[in-house]
C-alpha cells in the first residue's frame, strides 16, 4: 500500500483538499466554499461551525477519489490574521473575525501609539493592520466587553479546525507572526505586546514548529471526516508560508510572485529584515532556522487578477470559459507599453509599497484609437508594474534573487509569464501546481511522522514549467515604464485623497 498524505487549505472563500504521495503527486483534490459574512460596512466575519462542515465534506471528496486507510498523516493551512473566540469549554463566542475586516481602524491607531509605531515594527516586523488578531481583541474588549468577559482561548483559523480534529490546543511560530502579538526575532509571544493590549498569556496557545505534530484524530472526528482515528495531525502554518513551501520556496536568492486576487511577492531570509518603514511584513517561515529560512518578507498588492476580472465585467463584458484566454490573446496583439496606455492598479488601494488605502485606479493616455486590446494590455502592464514597484522594496532591503517563480492564475498565462520576466529582468520558472499552500500543508504532514526531509522534499515536490527568460530591450523599455508609473501615483496621490469621500 503506497503511503498517502492529506494537506488541507483554509482559504477565506474555499476550504481544499489535496492527497499526495511521497513524491509530492497529487492522487485526489477537492473544495468546498463558503462565504464571507458583512453584517454591518467594513466588517467581515465567518462561522467556524461553516469551515468545519466544509471541511468535512471537502475530505470525504478526496477519500472517495483514493484509498483512505493509506493515509499516514494530516497537514494544515490557513488564511491569516482571524480570530477565533473560544471560552473556557471550547465552544465558540460568535463569528471569527477574519483578516478582511476593517472595524478596527480607530484600534490601530491605539495600538501604535501605545507601542510606538518603531517599537511594534521592531518586535512583531510588521504594521499593524484592520482584520489582524491585535487589533481585533482589543476592538472587543471596547466595544463587546461582555463576550470578551466570557473569552478563554484564542486562536488563529486553521488552529481552530485543528482543535476540532484532534481536541488539542496549539499554533506556530508563521500564523502567529500574522496575529502581530509575536515577537519574530524568537519566534515565541511577545510580553511586551501582550501587557500593552492588556492580554493574559494563557488566552494564546502553545506554539510548536509547523511539522510538530499536534495531536491525533479523534474518533469523533474521524468519523466525520470519513478517516481512520488516530492519524497524525501536524500543527500546520500561515496559508504564505505554506505556499512558498509547496512552491519551492525554502532558500535565499529564490523570490515567489503569486498573481492570484492581489499580488504576494515573497522572499526567503535566514535571519529577520525589518522595514523600519512598515512597507512590508517580515514573517515567520514554516522552517525552523535549523531547516533552513526561518523567516520571509512580504510585499503585497492588493489588485492583480481581480483587476483583469473588473476589466471582464465592468468594461469588456466578456462571458464564457474562454474570457480570460480572449483577453489575453487581444493583449498579446500589442506592442509592450500599449500604445502609451498606461493603468495604475489601485482599484482597492494599495499597501506595497504605498499603504495608501485611498489610492485610486487610473489610466493615464487614453486617446480615440484605443480599443479592447489596449485596455486588457494596459492592465497587465500596470499590475506587473505594481509588483515591481513593491519589490523594489524587498531590492532595498537586500533582496538578490537568481529568478522568479511564478504562481497564482497568471502562472498559466504565457503572456503574463513573459511580462513578469521582461518587467523584473530575471527568468521566471511557472509554477504548474494547482494549489501549492494544500501541497506545503501535506509536506508539513509528511515531515512531521519522519516521511522525509522537509526542506529537502520541498525542494523535489515543486514542479515548474520551461524557464522564461526576459528580453534585454523589453526590459530596458520597462524600466522606463516603471519611472512613469511612479511618476504618476505620486502627481495624482493628492487628486486621488480629495476625490476621495
Amino acid at each position: 500500500m503506497t503511503d498517502l498524505l492529506l494537506g488541507v487549505d483554509l482559504g477565506t472563500s474555499s476550504v481544499k483538499a489535496v492527497v499526495t504521495d511521497l513524491q509530492g503527486t497529487t492522487i485526489a483534490a477537492a473544495a468546498e466554499a463558503y462565504s464571507v459574512q458583512q453584517p454591518r460596512p467594513g466588517y467581515a466575519e465567518q462561522d467556524p461551525a461553516a469551515w468545519w462542515d466544509a471541511l468535512c465534506r471537502t475530505v470525504r471528496g478526496v477519500t472517495s477519489q483514493c484509498d483512505a486507510a493509506a493515509i499516514r498523516a494530516v497537514g494544515l493551512s490557513g488564511q491569516m490574521h482571524g480570530t477565533v473566540l473560544l471560552d473556557a469549554e471550547l465552544n465558540v463566542l460568535g463569528p471569527a473575525v477574519i483578516w478582511q475586516d476593517q472595524r478596527s481602524a480607530a484600534q490601530v491607531a491605539e495600538i501604535e501609539a501605545r507601542v510606538g509605531r518603531e517599537r511594534l515594527l521592531a518586535i512583531a516586523g510588521s504594521p499593524v493592520a484592520t482584520g489582524f488578531m491585535a487589533a481585533t481583541v482589543r476592538w472587543l474588549q471596547v466595544h463587546e466587553p461582555d463576550v470578551w468577559a466570557r473569552v478563554a482561548h484564542l486562536l488563529l483559523p486553521k488552529d481552530y479546525l485543528r482543535l476540532r480534529m484532534t481536541g488539542t490546543l496549539a499554533g506556530d511560530p508563521s500564523d502567529g507572526s500574522g496575529a502581530l502579538l509575536l515577537d519574530v526575532h524568537t519566534r515565541a509571544w511577545s510580553s511586551e505586546l501582550l501587557a500593552a493590549l492588556d492580554l493574559a498569556p494563557e488566552l494564546l496557545p502553545p506554539l510548536h514548529p509547523s511539522d510538530a505534530i499536534g495531536g491525533a484524530l479523534t474518533s469523533a472526528a474521524a468519523t466525520a471526516l470519513g478517516l481512520h482515528p488516530g492519524i497524525p495531525v501536524a500543527v500546520g502554518a500561515a496559508d504564505t508560508a505554506c505556499s512558498a513551501l509547496g512552491a519551492g520556496a525554502v532558500e535565499p536568492g529564490v523570490l515567489l510572485l503569486t498573481l492570484s486576487t492581489g499580488g504576494q511577492l515573497i522572499q526567503p531570509v535566514a535571519m529577520p529584515v525589518i522595514d523600519a518603514q512598515g512597507r512590508i511584513h517580515t514573517f515567520c517561515s514554516a522552517l525552523t532556522p535549523a531547516q533552513g529560512p526561518g523567516w520571509y518578507q512580504m510585499g503585497a498588492t492588493l489588485t492583480a487578477g481581480s483587476a483583469l476580472r473588473w476589466l471582464r465585467d465592468n468594461v469588456l463584458g466578456f462571458t464564457g470559459d474562454d474570457a480570460y484566454a480572449r483577453m489575453t490573446a487581444l493583449a498579446d496583439g500589442v506592442a509592450p507599453g500599449a500604445d502609451g496606455l498606461l493603468f495604475l492598479p489601485y482599484l482597492a488601494g494599495e499597501r506595497t509599497p504605498h499603504m495608501d488605502p485611498r489610492a485610486r485606479g487610473l489610466f493615464l493616455g487614453l486617446t480615440l484609437r484605443h480599443g479592447q486590446a489596449e485596455l486588457v494590455r494596459a492592465v497587465m502592464e500596470g499590475v506587473t508594474l505594481g509588483c515591481a514597484d513593491a519589490f523594489a522594496v524587498l531590492a532595498e532591503l537586500g533582496a538578490q534573487p537568481e529568478h522568479v517563480i511564478l504562481a497564482g492564475g497568471g502562472a498559466r498565462s504565457d503572456l503574463w509569464q513573459q511580462m513578469v520576466a521582461d518587467v523584473f529582468g530575471l527568468p521566471v520558472r511557472p509554477l504548474q501546481m494547482a494549489d501549492q499552500s494544500a501541497a506545503g500543508a501535506a509536506l508539513l504532514a509528511g515531515a512531521g511522522v519522519g516521511l522525509f526531509d522537509l526542506t529537502t522534499t520541498a525542494r523535489t515536490w515543486a514542479r515548474y514549467g520551461a524557464p522564461v527568460l526576459p528580453a534585454a530591450e523589453r526590459h530596458a523599455f520597462y524600466r522606463s515604464a516603471l519611472a512613469r508609473f511612479r511618476a504618476a501615483y505620486l502627481h495624482n496621490r493628492d487628486l486621488m485623497d480629495a476625490s476621495t469621500p
